[in-house]
């Protein structure tokens, strides 16, 4: 997370897609808390959650045993979501092009596009298990 961010919210869920449920609470209270537009809502809800599947399905290969962190914080402009997971990571610098012909009909890969296009910059931890998403007031 970049400097000049302060951490408001934290949240620690298991790897359980049945946690999501509170991640799409933290998002609405946030979103109330510092002033989230009405028609930007649903990028952050929907780019935060998919971060979070992210780390639950991929990072933490769904293992209950594990747990999802969920970081809120907020500076002048614009305020972050943070999401990090327990696994490996993975390398954020080589992924398939979801739009690519050969890649259009597959039913997954297109987590990565949604953030990056629904956020206003994503940053990725060097090992690949932290993404932070950002987002414009």
């Amino acid at each position: 997370m970049k400097e000049g961010f302060n951490i408001i919210e934290e949240l620690n869920i298991p790897a359980d897609f049945q946690s999501l449920v509170d991640v799409e609470n933290l998002v609405d209270r946030v979103c109330h808390t510092v002033g989230v537009q009405e028609d930007a809502y649903g990028n952050v809800l929907i780019a935060v959650t998919e971060a979070v599947n992210n780390a639950i399905s991929h990072g933490s290969q769904q293992d209950k045993s594990l747990n999802v962190a969920v970081y809120v914080a907020d500076a002048t402009e614009s305020f972050c979501f943070s999401v990090k997971d327990e696994g490996q990571g993975f390398d954020y610098h080589n992924l398939p092009d979801p739009t690519a012909p050969e890649n259009i009909l597959k039913e997954n890969g297109r987590g990565i596009f949604l953030m990056k296009n629904l956020s206003d910059e994503v940053e990725y931890n060097e090992q690949g298990n932290q993404v932070s998403l950002y987002f414009v007031k």
